[in-house]
């Protein structure tokens, strides 16, 4: 596979461009997650050993882009010895330019703003279960699978296992496949509060003085040799708290319906 050199990364993209791209991106947006919003970071702290390669995020999602970029300021801030904190944009000076993230192919080719975004890391598939809006059943394009696995092999990559940024959607289990078969370091993120703060897009303020939250949490403890896909995807799921135990609404419901039907059943005298 190819390999990224002192000019371009792994996909020949220049690295003064990147940089570019993500120090402009990085002003634009400082102020939705340090002013409009304050965003709430916690456990930086488990990514400062980690290795430059291998490494796969794995998060819930909430907006197509204000996810991305507030990992994008934590990443950077992380890479400049700031832990936990956004408060000093001085970072974006120095970004982490081997950083990616897998996106919608769809998404990333609507708008000007869209195509800065791609440059500045997207690995781009083509959902096999969804396309414009409609449901769709295509084959995985081996492709793209293997630009992923280029892109873990050259630094570090964040994937969005549910593929949509409805919350307790199912996970997908081609990013379970693809930790077996690439045995990465796998980091879960845990995301709240973007959606309320930004539109889907994630690029227009929708709501002022809202905190959201990012959590990074520790490595996932992983049998690469035995654990199946499945129960690898189980894990990655509980880690980013998108399993129906998980879903206070899904409980609230629930038990509402318990109580309706001891409504309706007949008293025993």
């Amino acid at each position: 596979m190819a390999k990224k050199n002192i000019f371009t990364d792994a996909f020949g993209n220049l690295y003064f461009l990147k940089r570019l791209i993500i120090f402009i991106l990085g002003i634009v947006s400082y102020r939705r997650f340090n002013g409009f919003n304050k965003l709430k970071i916690s456990g930086t702290e488990n990514l400062v050993d980690l290795p430059d390669s291998n490494v796969l995020f794995v998060s819930n999602h909430q907006t197509y882009f204000a996810d991305v970029a507030a990992m994008y300021h934590a990443f950077c801030a992380v890479n400049n010895g700031y832990l936990n904190s956004i408060k000093n944009p001085i970072y974006l000076l120095n970004p982490k330019v081997d950083f990616y993230y897998v996106a919608a192919e769809e998404t990333m080719n609507k708008g000007l703003m869209t195509k800065l975004f791609k440059l500045a890391g997207a690995v781009t598939v083509k959902r096999t279960w969804r396309a414009e809006g409609q449901n769709v059943n295509r084959m995985v394009d081996l492709t793209e699978v293997e630009n992923i696995m280029k892109a873990l092999d050259n630094g570090w990559v964040i994937t969005f296992p549910q593929g949509t940024t409805s919350a307790f959607a199912q996970g997908r289990k081609g990013t379970a496949k693809l930790v077996k078969n690439q045995r990465p370091i796998v980091i879960p993120i845990k995301i709240n509060g973007f959606r309320r703060a930004f539109d889907k897009k994630g690029l227009r303020v929708k709501v002022t003085g809202v905190k959201p939250t990012m959590e990074f949490k520790p490595a996932l403890d992983i049998d690469y040799d035995n654990d199946d896909a499945q129960t690898i995807l189980n894990k990655i799921m509980v880690a980013i708290e998108q399993t129906e135990d998980f879903n206070l609404l899904h409980e609230y419901d629930e038990t509402l319906k318990a109580q309706k039907s001891e409504e309706k059943s007949p008293v025993k005298s």
